[in-house]
């Protein structure tokens, strides 16, 4: 099993050097496509006495497909290589929207660190793409090293999420020398979790991945930051869990171990949904 496409998403008017040269690292690393995205919508067409203004709206996709296409040759730019198959797709619509439909072209979906509310026309809500775009998506924090994924940490809850996470995780943990899997507890529970993570270590074993084995019981303070704090004091550089949340009224409602690991992790995070 492996990548065979990693697609990247920007925002436009940023240059995200980090995430397209670990979205392009890790293309190499499975021989796979590149593929980079942005998205832009324009906005509903003002109407004032009856009358459409279509000028003004064609002016606005005019300048849409200028920026698009500006984001499109920095991308070009930055992660370009000879040997590397490298591909733009600029979208007009709206972002969440559209990496959700062309994410139907990637094994792996690279996306920024969630940094609060944005305006939906210009900018992407990271956790409604992990919950929408049906692929393991990976999220990179802005700041840190390259992600060589030499020492993966698993995050493990006994459900349908988190074995989509680590199905969707193999080709990470195929390579990796060293996979540490964690289920956080709580008081009275560890036994239950010690007989998960058995069961997870005997199915790594069979695709042949050694793990570690950990079970922590949960500690004042919130699951993600002891999570993060065993990553870091392992020095793992990525973080797989399940993503767990739901849609209410159009917005995105996530767990608290989900919500924090999305906006706070310096660790690079594989979330499947």
């Amino acid at each position: 099993m492996t990548y065979a496409a990693v697609m990247v998403y920007l925002d436009t008017g940023t240059k995200p050097e980090r995430r397209v040269r670990v979205a392009a690292g890790l293309a190499d690393k499975f021989n796979a496509a590149l593929i980079g995205i942005s998205a832009l919508a324009v906005r509903p067409v003002l109407v004032s006495d009856g009358m459409v203004y279509e000028d003004l709206m064609q002016s606005d996709v005019s300048e849409l497909k200028a920026t698009l296409a500006a984001t499109g040759t920095w991308f070009r730019d930055t992660a370009s290589a000879d040997h590397r198959k490298l591909e733009w797709r600029p979208v007009m619509d709206l972002p969440n929207d559209a990496l959700a439909d062309e994410a139907r072209s990637a094994d792996l979906v690279v996306v920024a660190q969630a940094r609060g509310a944005g305006d939906a026309y210009n900018t992407l809500d990271p956790g409604g793409a992990v919950l929408a775009t049906g692929r393991p998506t990976l999220i990179v924090p802005e700041a840190g090293a390259a992600l060589k994924a030499d020492h993966v940490v698993l995050g493990w809850k006994d459900t349908r999420e988190a074995r989509r996470a680590l199905r969707d995780a193999l080709p990470f943990l195929q390579q990796a020398s060293r996979v540490t899997i964690v289920e956080i507890c709580g008081a009275g529970e560890e036994t239950a979790a010690q007989e998960h993570i058995d069961d997870v270590a005997r199915y790594l074993t069979r695709h042949r991945i050694n793990g570690g084995l950990r079970v922590i019981i949960h500690q004042e303070g919130s699951g993600a930051a002891q999570l993060i704090r065993l990553a870091q004091d392992e020095g793992a550089d990525l973080i797989v869990t399940g993503a767990y949340g739901h849609s209410r009224l159009g917005e995105w409602i996530f767990g608290g171990m989900t919500r924090d690991l999305l906006a706070k992790s310096p660790v690079c995070c594989l979330m499947s949904h």
